[in-house]
């Protein structure tokens, strides 16, 4: 199995998020992968959505930060806005009702599944709970929304043109998910049944209490323990990479956004920090360097 970057265990607290995108004749999503494909990776994240009240102000902060395009999709009056790196789909914005400082943004993944019908009985059996039926979406293929043992939300996904290859994340691209939680041996058993996870300890530092979720000989993510004396509560963060994470980070500001964790060296020599978007969703931020790959290099 390869090893990962893993990131010191900080994140900020974000509230759960409501309103989930409802399915409907409209217009067409691009499809996520192309050429279409048969290719199934169980486990693999192929999407990831932000909940956020403010979509535009969401749009202007991902497009100015990252160089994202946008694109918006009628859903029978209600807009779903595509964010696409260099031509290829890679996140997506939705509308919730709930505003306020209470109710931040927050990014929700998708990990591709096989049966979504089946994955969400195993879900609520683990105890998991059902947050939005499984529905199909124009070229898309089928999703649902479960939340896990800790409440934490999380999306599950059976796509119509297959699952894009394994390969190198791009600047721009996911580059890793970490849930941090009060009991990760816990919740890596729920992990491990609902969604077919191998799960091992962490390996590559002391943090004896973290572990990696591998599927397909391939690591998908992490499970850390809440950093302890903090307000943080339970949720996954997704982590971007950047090409030069200091110039990314001083646009922060002047898009609206904070940084909440500064930039340090973590493994392989890359650099990772955590900010927060305009709208109150957190997202991380690395930069490979030495040529490090934390999500692939042995």
């Amino acid at each position: 199995m390869k090893s990962i970057l893993r990131f010191a265990p900080i994140i900020a607290a974000a509230a759960i998020a409501a309103g989930f995108p409802t399915a409907a004749r409209a217009d067409k999503f691009p499809a996520l992968t192309t050429p279409d494909s048969t290719a199934q990776i169980p486990g693999k994240l192929l999407w990831a959505d932000l909940f956020t009240s403010d979509i535009d102000s969401a749009t202007a902060f991902y497009s100015g930060l990252l160089g994202w395009s946008a694109t918006s999709l009628d859903q029978k009056g209600k807009t779903y806005t595509v964010f696409t790196n260099d031509g290829r789909p890679v996140a997506g914005l939705v509308l919730r009702t709930l505003k306020g400082p209470e109710h931040p943004a927050r990014w929700i993944g998708y990990f591709s599944v096989a049966d979504i019908d089946a994955t969400v009985a195993l879900a609520t059996k683990s105890g998991g709970v059902l947050r939005a039926p499984a529905r199909k979406f124009p070229d898309r293929g089928h999703e649902a929304i479960v939340s896990d043992i800790d409440s934490i939300p999380f999306g599950l996904i059976h796509s119509s043109s297959g699952d894009p290859a394994d390969a190198e994340p791009r600047p721009g691209d996911w580059n890793w998910f970490e849930l941090y939680v009060k009991n990760p041996t816990e919740t890596s058993a729920f992990y491990h049944d609902v969604l077919g996870f191998t799960v091992a300890p962490e390996t590559k530092s002391d943090r004896k209490s973290d572990f990696i979720l591998t599927s397909a000989d391939q690591a998908r993510g992490g499970i850390a323990p809440l950093p302890d004396g903090t307000d943080s509560k339970p949720s996954w963060l997704g982590v971007i990479r950047v090409s030069n994470l200091d110039d990314t980070l001083a646009k922060v500001a002047g898009l609206g956004g904070e940084v909440l964790v500064k930039p340090h060296s973590v493994e392989f020599g890359s650099r990772f920090a955590i900010i927060l978007d305009s709208t109150g969703g957190t997202v991380g931020l690395v930069q490979y360097m030495d040529n490090a790959n934390p999500a692939n290099s042995q």
